[in-house]
């Protein structure tokens, strides 16, 4: 008996690491930037400190964090960092175990703790990204003035009575948060919470990647969808102030 149990113990410890060898070689296949992206902003030069790529204003007050899609790094949002800078927001968006931002939710923390300067913070992400980014907001509702969601919505309903301002910003073609799944994802949102549906945009071009996997054909160009996408965020986002 004693035998069968190791046996099968052993067994067992083998299938885990091999179903973890397995995952992990499988989350090492990202979707980086795109050459499009490249020929927009400067990565090289994108500040990287604590496992954050940061692109910060001068004594800004207001910040937003913005978690990755799954399997997507950061600097495939550098175009969206980058241009929210330049309106006088700071832009984080930081690097997640395995590229998956729902083992480190609470990453928001962090970067919190890091930049007491900045007064106000908004937090959100694309897909996988967003609800994680989620999940954090729901334990910390008092920190932020407000959530975001790029092609993303929440796992659960503990946000109906959030307090602070919400943004959900779809795309017509995406594959994977389909218009149906924003569409059941209201029921667990607050009243006042803001949508936009980007006409022709699909799931990968919330980001700078190239194509993804499950994803839809889009009908715009990734650079037509990013600022499409940056204009709604900073017709929701608080108009950034300087401290003095």
């Amino acid at each position: 008996m004693k035998k069968l149990l190791k046996i099968t113990g052993i067994t067992l410890l083998a299938l885990i690491i091999l179903s973890f060898g397995a995952f992990y070689t499988w989350s090492r296949f990202t979707y980086g930037p795109s050459e499009a992206l490249k020929k927009q902003v400067n990565i090289e030069q994108v500040e990287h400190k604590n496992g954050v790529y940061a692109f910060e204003t001068t004594k800004s007050d207001t910040g937003v964090i913005l978690y990755p899609g799954a399997k997507v790094e950061p600097l495939a949002y550098a175009y969206i960092g980058d241009a929210l800078m330049k309106k006088g927001y700071s832009v984080f968006i930081p690097e997640m175990p395995f590229s998956f931002a729902i083992f480190n939710t609470k990453k928001a923390q962090d970067i919190i703790k890091d930049h007491q300067a900045i007064k106000h913070w908004y937090i959100g992400g694309h897909s996988l990204g967003g609800t994680a980014a989620a999940m954090y907001a729901e334990e910390n509702q008092s920190k932020l003035d407000g959530l975001f969601f790029l092609a993303s919505y929440p796992a659960s309903d503990d946000l109906k009575q959030a307090p602070f301002k919400v943004l959900s910003i779809s795309g017509e073609k995406d594959g994977l948060a389909t218009q149906e799944k924003i569409k059941q994802s209201k029921k667990q949102l607050p009243s006042q919470t803001v949508y936009h549906e980007i006409q022709g945009g699909n799931h990968a071009q919330f980001g700078m990647y190239g194509k993804q996997k499950g994803d839809r054909p889009a009908d715009i160009s990734a650079l037509t969808q990013q600022k499409d996408i940056i204009q709604r965020m900073i017709e929701w986002l608080k108009p950034a102030k300087k401290l003095p």
